[in-house]
């Protein structure tokens, strides 16, 4: 077992294997050293929804930073199907995120944190990444956080 499952099985996260879905979107494309990894949502294993709603009006802050966590669940498995295997990161290097937001709220770098917080616990150093955290009026399914990555690779 390497340390990145041992850190995930701490943390109590198993992925299990991702089921493909949609004919031309893929979860993640490789060019070269770099991995880009589409937009996740805060579902569970089975691709539900765990969280639904406007943060700051229908999703607490404490909620959100959990989605934000979730979600960063889900690009771990996106991950480890396309690589194999999680030791292969080189480091997370960009996230773009998200956060529906209602229009009084303006703690997205907040909600956020619980995503990148879970990619040091999971990486150490490697999880520290830049990252934007956006609000917006809107994301698909009502979710209220939306993660996409750049990652660099090990060959």
């Amino acid at each position: 077992m390497s340390d990145i499952d041992d850190r995930l099985k701490a943390a109590g996260i198993e992925l299990p294997t991702k089921v493909a879905r949609g004919a031309g979107l893929v979860p993640c494309v490789q060019h070269g050293d770099l991995l880009f990894v589409s937009g996740h949502g805060p579902a569970d294993n089975d691709g539900n929804l765990l969280y639904k709603g406007r943060v700051g009006s229908e999703v607490s802050l404490e909620e959100a930073y959990d989605a934000a966590r979730a979600t960063g669940v889900q690009l771990l498995r996106s991950i480890r199907d396309h690589l194999g295997d999680l030791e292969r990161v080189d480091r997370i290097v960009k996230a773009l995120a998200f956060v529906n937001s209602a229009d009084d709220f303006h703690e997205q770098p907040a909600v956020v944190h619980g995503f990148s917080d879970l990619m040091v616990e999971i990486f150490g150093e490697r999880g520290r990444h830049a990252r934007s955290a956006i609000g917006t009026s809107n994301l698909p399914m009502n979710q209220p956080v939306e993660i996409e990555l750049i990652v660099s690779v090990r060959n």
